[in-house]
């Protein structure tokens, strides 16, 4: 074989070797501290949308050269430091909450996708502010939803709350919450200080409390074990004494049967009966009274209870006719009211639509004579006419005269006699109509007369009497 062949055979060799080697280099496995996060060509979802990224964790993935690439995300956890000062309490009480939250990338299918979209590429630092303004917003809601004495308390409560609410949000960027430790919580009114001293003042005091009581227990059993004690010693003091007595009685009465013989001990006998029938006597004297009074005590109490029952019935009966008398009183008030308020409103009413007929009315009227509102009102006047000259005539046509008497004394003033001034002084009582009409703006018709003429032709004659 000739030696160029050879070496074209080692290099094709060579170049197939190493594009072996290449394809196998490609096969990337994943160590368990991380999750291999492949990007680039990776398929569809179900809803058709491209792919963004294939999350692997404790395993291996062929990376497609040119199509796909490949990087780490850290599963190394973090700690996070976060002092929340001056946080406000649902008591509106400003506190301190020191902490240290430990946190990592999660491996849960859904959360690490999520992480391998907002993580991939930061650094620690980055993740860890992220992280830490997360944390800062979620403490402070969970301080303002509960009591400074529910957070220093039960801290399980606390602890709890925080984690719930802080892994919720953390899993939105592809982390989860590993550990919560809270150091101390302080404010600066001292409140929290406060109510540590008034728990040991209440420890102690109950303390106390326990100390009386038990020596108060042990007082009174002293005393309850003298007491019996005491009782113990004087009844059986009494018994011995009963028998010396008895033995004395025995004595004495055997030596008096023999010296004052079988009399003596007779009279002795009759002498002690009648002494106990006495007292069984007097013993039934007391009980008779006491039971007397006992029953004029009942008797008495049955009789005040009656009257106070009684009496009772009589101010609740004499409440209630009140009541309803005065429940009556006010429905009677209102429906008056309610009536004069309808009427008034009705009568309202009726005012308004006259008024609006009656405004409707001149509209037409002016709108008939041409806008001009004096035409319209002269018309109104002229229309009016026939009434105002029916009360002229109504205001003298019911005088009643049988007989007038005018005494003249010959004096004439202005060109007119007595007569003369009692006729015109009468008639001046109404409004002439051609004054009416000068208020009007409008001219007496010449039918009528007009001033002058009327003042030419007043009487000149005098007569003395007229009857």
């Amino acid at each position: 074989m000739q030696p160029q062949v050879i070496i074209l055979i080692c290099a094709v060799a060579l170049v197939v070797v190493s594009f072996i080697a290449w394809i196998c280099s490609r096969y990337k496995k994943c160590p368990s501290d991380k999750i291999m996060v492949v990007y680039g060509s990776i398929g569809k979802n179900k809803d058709g949308t491209n792919r963004s990224a294939k999350c692997i964790h404790g395993g291996a993935e062929f990376v497609i050269p040119i199509f796909q690439s490949y990087a780490y995300l850290d599963l190394t956890p973090i700690s996070i430091q976060v002092d929340l000062k001056n946080a406000l309490s649902r008591q509106n009480i400003r506190i301190d909450v020191p902490s240290r939250f430990t946190v990592g990338i999660s491996t849960e299918a859904g959360v690490m996708q999520n992480a391998a979209e907002r993580l991939l590429g930061l650094q620690l630092s980055e993740i860890q502010e992220l992280s830490k303004d997360i944390i800062f917003g979620q403490l402070r809601l969970i301080i303002a939803t509960m009591d400074i004495e529910e957070i220093n308390t039960d801290r399980d409560k606390f602890l709890t709350a925080v984690s719930n609410n802080v892994e919720t949000e953390l899993k939105k960027i592809g982390l989860r919450l590993i550990n919560v430790n809270v150091t101390d919580i302080s404010d600066e009114s001292g409140y929290i200080v406060a109510l540590g001293k008034e728990a040991a003042a209440k420890a102690i005091n109950d303390a106390k409390k326990s100390v009386a009581e038990q020596d108060r227990e042990g007082s009174i059993g002293e005393a309850n074990a003298k007491m019996e004690q005491r009782i113990k010693v004087a009844e059986a003091e009494s018994v011995a004494i009963q028998g010396e007595n008895e033995a004395k009685m025995k004595i004495a009465m055997s030596d008096a049967a023999l010296k004052e013989k079988e009399a003596e001990a007779l009279k002795i006998a009759t002498t002690a009966e009648k002494i106990q029938a006495a007292k069984a006597l007097e013993e039934s004297y007391a009980a008779e009274q006491a039971a007397e009074e006992a029953r004029r005590n009942k008797e008495q109490a049955t009789l005040e209870a009656d009257i106070i029952v009684r009496a009772e019935a009589k101010k609740k009966e004499m409440e209630l006719e009140a009541e309803a008398a005065a429940e009556q009183i006010r429905r009677k008030a209102k429906g008056e009211a309610d009536a004069i308020y309808a009427k008034m409103e009705a009568e309202a009413r009726g005012m308004e639509e006259m008024l609006k007929k009656q405004a409707a009315g001149f509209a037409e009227i002016v709108q008939s004579a041409g806008g001009d509102a004096d035409a319209a009102l002269r018309l109104l006047i002229a229309d009016k006419l026939e009434e105002l000259m029916r009360v002229q005539v109504d205001a003298v046509k019911n005088i009643k005269i049988d007989k007038v008497t005018v005494w003249d004394g010959g004096q004439n003033a202005d060109g007119k006699t007595s007569t003369a001034n009692f006729i015109s002084g009468m008639m001046k009582s109404v409004p002439p109509l051609d004054e009416v009409f000068s208020m009007a703006g409008m001219q007496l018709p010449t039918l009528l007369g007009t001033k002058a003429e009327a003042t030419a032709e007043t009487p000149k004659d005098t007569p003395t009497q007229n009857a």
